[in-house]
């Protein structure tokens, strides 16, 4: 009866981080638009979202803290919350970066990132390694964990792309240099966000096999 209870608690562990994980892939759609069409109402409503994922944070937590709790785990069990614990985090940040980018695109005044397609890639890449990292959480599926960790070089390569795109951007019209700076940091954000779906997949393979690479045995 205990195991039934603590399994319904799994189960509901599980859906508050596939809705989380889906509130993470709104924003940074919402952010990817907003970008693509310099539209300041679409990177107003990430704000919102972002406090609903803080809180999702802290309900997470408390659910973990008291699965934990509520009966000794078996070592699978207390793999499964730890990871969940750890992926939450770095969930939140994925929130926080979206927020971030809001941010500068308000500041942007309506320009859009029309001539820098390498920034767009990014935010479709990222959005596909959040998806795919809470979906292999889900489904325990270590290929899926590790296709998401070797995804994160598209986002990398993508980085290095816009950087050298907004050199030469700069070096043609140096007045531009303040948008320029704008998007780097819209860039380096996306990049933010590939690291953080790469350190939940490698979460989920911790969850799954008890092997992480910065945990020795």
């Amino acid at each position: 009866m205990m195991r039934s209870r603590f399994d319904e608690q799994l189960a509901l562990l599980n859906r508050e981080i596939i809705e989380m994980g889906a509130l993470c892939e709104e924003v940074i759609s919402l952010a990817s638009s907003a970008l693509s069409e310099g539209d300041m109402k679409l990177a107003a409503q990430i704000e919102p979202l972002d406090r609903i994922i803080d809180q999702k944070e802290r309900d997470i937590e408390t659910l973990c803290i008291r699965l934990l709790l509520q009966q000794q785990p078996v070592a699978r069990d207390l793999r499964q919350i730890s990871a969940a614990l750890k992926m939450i985090t770095d969930m939140e940040r994925i929130g926080d970066q979206a927020d971030d980018i809001a941010d500068i695109i308000m500041s942007l005044n309506g320009r859009t990132v029309e001539e820098h397609s390498h920034i767009n890639e990014m935010a479709t890449a990222t959005m596909k390694m959040v998806t795919d990292s809470v979906d292999a959480y889900v489904k325990r599926d270590i290929a899926l964990a590790q296709a998401v960790i070797d995804y994160d070089d598209v986002v990398d390569e993508c980085f290095i792309c816009v950087k050298k795109n907004l050199i030469k951007m700069i070096a043609a019209n140096p007045d531009d240099g303040e948008y320029a700076l704008a998007l780097l940091m819209i860039a380096k954000y996306f990049e933010r966000i590939g690291d953080h779906a790469t350190n939940i997949a490698e979460w989920v393979v911790y969850a799954v096999t008890g092997i992480h690479k910065e945990i020795t045995p």
